[in-house]
C-alpha cells in the first residue's frame, strides 16, 4: 500500500508513494491529476501502465470554488493564472527534490504523467525545472505560455496526446506545444485521437502504454 501523508519537514503536499517492486528496474511515475482529482485518481492507471514501477502522486493544493482541487489557479475556462502556475510549479519542484531524497529515486528515473490541469503543470516543470524529470506524458495539455529563453530539453522524451474534438483545448495548443518542445531539443511523439474530446480514449491508453514500455524497456 502507498503512504498518504504530510510531514512537517517537507513541502506541504499530501501525496501517495508506492516504491518500485524489487527487481523491476528504475522507473518512477509522477502522477498529476486533473481538475477536481486527488492523489488517488491516477494510481490505478499507473499500476496498469507500469506494473512494478514506483508511483508518486501529489494532491493539488488549490481549491477552485472551494470544491475542485487543482495544481494552480485559473481565471476561467482556458484562462490560466500564469504567475500562480509558475509559483506553484516551483513549489512542486521543491517537493520533488524532497521526495527524491526521502524515497530514494533519481530524477533520471522520474517521468511525469499529467492529465489536463496536471499536464499543464508537468509542462511547466519541464520549462522551469527540466533536471527534475526524464520526460513527460502530457494528456490533453495546453501550451500555458512560451518560455524565454527556451529550456534545454535534450535527452527528454515527451508524449503529447490531444483530442480532435476537445472543447477545452483547441488543437493549435498541443500542436504548438509539440513544436516548442521539439525546438527545445526534446524527443516528441504527438498524436491526435480522432472523434474524441477531453476524456481519454482506448487509443490514447494504448499509445501511452507503448510509450512507457519504450522508455522502460518492458
Amino acid at each position: 500500500m502507498g503512504d498518504n501523508h504530510r510531514m512537517a519537514d517537507q513541502p506541504d503536499f499530501i501525496h501517495l508513494f508506492e516504491p518500485p517492486a524489487a527487481g523491476e528496474g528504475e522507473l518512477t511515475l509522477l502522477l498529476l491529476h486533473g481538475t477536481g482529482g486527488t492523489e488517488s485518481d491516477l494510481i490505478p492507471l499507473g499500476r496498469q501502465l507500469a506494473p512494478g514501477a514506483g508511483l508518486l502522486s501529489p494532491r493539488g493544493k488549490v481549491l477552485e470554488g472551494g470544491v475542485l482541487t487543482r495544481f494552480f489557479r485559473r481565471h476561467g475556462e482556458g484562462m490560466l493564472d500564469i504567475d500562480d502556475l509558475k509559483t506553484r510549479t516551483d513549489e512542486l519542484a521543491g517537493f520533488l527534490e524532497w521526495a527524491g531524497t526521502e524515497y530514494g529515486f533519481d530524477p533520471a528515473t522520474l517521468v511525469a504523467l499529467g492529465f489536463s490541469n496536471g499536464a499543464n503543470v508537468a509542462t511547466t516543470l519541464l520549462f522551469r525545472h527540466p533536471a527534475l524529470l526524464a520526460g513527460a506524458a502530457l494528456l490533453r495539455p495546453m501550451l500555458p505560455y512560451r518560455p524565454d529563453p527556451l529550456p534545454d530539453l535534450a535527452g527528454k522524451s515527451v508524449l503529447i496526446l490531444a483530442g480532435e474534438n476537445d472543447p477545452m483545448v483547441p488543437l493549435d495548443q498541443p500542436r504548438d506545444l509539440a513544436s516548442l518542445m521539439a525546438e527545445a531539443g526534446a524527443s516528441v511523439q504527438a498524436e491526435v485521437s480522432m472523434g474524441v474530446g477531453h476524456n481519454l480514449s482506448e487509443a490514447d491508453l494504448n499509445s501511452l502504454a507503448n510509450w512507457i514500455q519504450g522508455l522502460w524497456g518492458k
